[in-house]
């Protein structure tokens, strides 16, 4: 592995702050250089570097203790070969909430109402996404969310016997905002992702990932895998949860980039995400996302995140993904899911890169390490907080 791929190409003008697993308990953490610096006495929580209005000035001038380098941090944090009592990556968020918006992108619009139709059976993907575009009969990406167009879209739509819930979220003033995983549950760079064992047709959400403060404001951003279930929220909407939210079913990282003077949201909104799936069978799949053909602005989602809604502890947020995957992997017409041992590489010079392999979410190691464990864990180091 290049261990500076790992970065963004301008790493040294860029605040990257992440956690760490040690032999002493999860560290805060803040790359400077190569050198990996503890600054856990200063921020002992995520939280705490979120509710500090001089975060950027902090950062800048904390002078933390050396725990690792980043070449030996990032070898040591792949789950083949990672030795527990060395420091690895963790996910760059901890207690905060953990929340998703959907159906931000047109072809995941698409996607997901393909999935509706076909009752999530990827055997009748194909002939549903062909009816689908031949009906719709109108590009939807030139259509503003909530706008009078697309009200007439609506019930042009309406007409046709075509609204789906998806429709609704995806051209309505409301976004979908929903929980994808539980604060402390993400897994980080390196670590195995799970997918459902009842799932036959499933596929990575490369995705940006706003790291938001309880008062609203975007304080960084890092990548994310909103790992998806397509056969299961596909039979029916309301077994989202189940789809989203399961063991290791959320990876975050490498590292929380901080808006500063040279990475400001207008940076985030032209964001370019490339994916690559690396199959142990040889299989190899390729693509690319950018933001700017995001549907809802980022200060719209957050935005509605809070809108009736208070976060005191922050919240990281899934700003949805363009990538839904029909690309055929194996049957025709069936179009394109996991493997167990897939390697998920999402890769953007602005942020760095995310690495994880694919298991079972009933077999790969369990969520056991909770918030109450990570204060007991700060108050055993005589950390305060």
């Amino acid at each position: 592995m290049n261990i500076q791929s790992v970065l963004p190409d301008d790493a040294e003008r860029s605040l990257l702050f992440g956690r760490i697993a040690t032999k002493e308990g999860p560290c805060t953490c803040l790359l400077r250089g190569d050198q990996v610096l503890d600054i856990t006495k200063t921020y002992p929580t995520v939280s705490h570097l979120l509710r500090d209005s001089d975060r950027v000035q902090t950062l800048s001038n904390i002078s933390g203790t050396v725990v690792t380098n980043l070449d030996e941090l990032v070898t040591n944090s792949t789950n083949l070969t990672r030795d527990p009592l060395q420091p690895h990556i963790l996910a760059p968020i901890d207690i905060q909430a953990v929340k998703a918006c959907g159906v931000t992108f047109v072809n995941s619009l698409i996607e997901r109402v393909v999935e509706e139709a076909a009752k999530g059976d990827s055997t009748r993907a194909g002939e549903a996404r062909k009816v689908l575009e031949s009906e719709i009969g109108v590009d939807l990406r030139n259509i503003e969310p909530g706008s009078e167009q697309a009200s007439r879209v609506k019930s042009l739509l309406l007409d046709r016997g075509l609204w789906s819930q998806y429709l609704e979220v995806g051209l309505g003033p409301d976004i979908e905002i929903f929980t994808k995983a539980q604060p402390m549950s993400s897994v980080g760079f390196g670590d195995w992702i799970g997918i459902h064992p009842s799932s036959h047709w499933n596929n990575p959400e490369p995705e940006v990932v706003l790291v938001v403060s309880q008062d609203a404001e975007i304080v960084g951003v890092t990548l994310g895998n909103d790992v998806n279930l397509r056969d299961v929220e596909g039979r029916s909407a309301l077994l989202l949860g189940r789809a989203k939210d399961n063991n290791a079913s959320c990876s975050v990282g490498p590292f929380v980039r901080l808006l500063d003077d040279h990475f400001t949201l207008d940076d985030v909104r032209s964001l370019n995400l490339q994916l690559t799936v690396l199959g142990e069978d040889g299989y190899i799949l390729e693509d690319g996302s950018t933001m700017k053909e995001i549907s809802r602005d980022p200060l719209e989602m957050v935005e509605q995140l809070l809108d009736c809604h208070q976060y005191p502890d922050g919240a990281a947020l899934f700003t949805g993904t363009l990538f839904a995957p029909t690309e055929d992997r194996d049957t025709p017409g069936e179009g394109f899911s996991h493997k167990y041992g897939d390697v998920v590489i999402i890769l953007c010079d602005r942020l760095g890169k995310l690495t994880n392999r694919v298991g079972l979410s009933s077999e790969i190691s369990p969520w056991t390490f909770g918030t109450l464990d990570l204060f007991r864990s700060l108050m055993k180091r005589k950390i305060t907080f």
